[in-house]
């Protein structure tokens, strides 16, 4: 079993887009929405939910206002600001500046705090036309993303096990925070899917930077490519100078939005256009590297 992971140096390069296209043509594959912080694969797969876990968040610390003596201890200790006085007196945490580190509970002289994890946070094993498919949602504000990605990366591979699946296909997030980091760690390939633009290019090269600390095989596609032919370029020369080989490239299709709207993959929208013959060429060519090494088609 081979794991590839669909990356982008920013929020809307497309990412989404390649994977749905990508789930079209595949075969024998288990899918993963990696983005957990803002998942929407979710939207186009309609998924089954056939199994709803908890997801246990970070620490957030709260007063007990019965045993609570004001002595202010917690207060000077809190390197975070987060606890300070009512106006009607008393003490209290804010939940939003509390960093779940809970030394305000050890310090506290009369145990008046105590912490719990937040269950704000869900992860699921779906079932959906392409096949099983692994996803999450995490409440607003919550923490702990990269292990939330690497849970539904586990529950991901221990399905293409049991089933027999030849990959698992992944979705990550956009940048290169906790929860990229997370998704790329023990792939077996990376697609960076770039935007032209110079947020697009930017963002891009540092994601670049991040998988190659990992050694990990590095491919790319571009999207929307002739929005920007100048940055478009700039793009084609930095991937050259870096040995990144580029896979595919897509212009800007109004199908791509027409699909989307209709909860369907480009190729399942209009399976004879430009946009899905080059989106089923980069999975052949990925394909190809997966089980051989190398890419043999162009």
């Amino acid at each position: 079993m081979k794991e590839v992971t669909i990356l982008s140096g920013k929020g809307g390069a497309g990412k989404t887009s390649v994977t749905a296209a990508i789930a079209s043509v595949a075969e024998n594959a288990v899918f993963c929405d990696n983005d957990v912080d803002a998942a929407d694969l979710h939207l186009i797969f309609n998924p089954e939910v056939k199994e709803t876990h908890t997801f246990y968040g970070a620490w957030i610390a709260s007063i007990d206002e019965d045993k609570c003596t004001n002595c202010g201890i917690c207060k000077s200790h809190c390197h975070f600001d987060a606890i300070h006085y009512k106006e009607e007196g008393g003490l209290y945490i804010n939940p939003f500046q509390c960093e779940g580190c809970r030394l305000c509970e050890r310090v506290c002289p009369v145990g008046a705090i105590t912490s719990e994890r937040s269950e704000n946070n869900f992860w699921y094993v779906s079932d959906s036309r392409f096949g099983p498919f692994v996803h999450a949602k995490m409440g607003p504000g919550e923490e702990n993303s990269g292990k939330l990605v690497t849970e539904v990366r586990r529950k991901a591979r221990e399905i293409a096990k049991e089933t027999g699946a030849d990959f698992v296909i992944n979705d990550g997030p956009p940048g290169i925070g906790c929860s990229a980091i997370s998704s790329v760690t023990g792939t077996n390939a990376v697609l960076l899917v770039i935007e032209p633009t110079r947020s697009g290019l930017h963002d891009a090269q540092r994601l670049v930077e991040l998988v190659d600390s990992f050694n990990i095989p590095l491919f790319a596609f571009i999207n929307k490519d002739d929005i920007n032919v100048e940055v478009t370029r700039e793009i084609e020369d930095y991937l050259e100078q870096n040995d990144i080989s580029l896979l595919g490239r897509w212009s800007f299709d109004t199908g791509l939005v027409e699909s989307m709207i209709e909860k369907k993959s480009v190729v399942e929208y209009s399976p004879d256009s430009q946009t899905t013959r080059s989106g089923r060429m980069v999975w052949k060519q990925m394909k190809e590297f997966l089980e051989v090494g190398r890419v043999v088609s162009s």
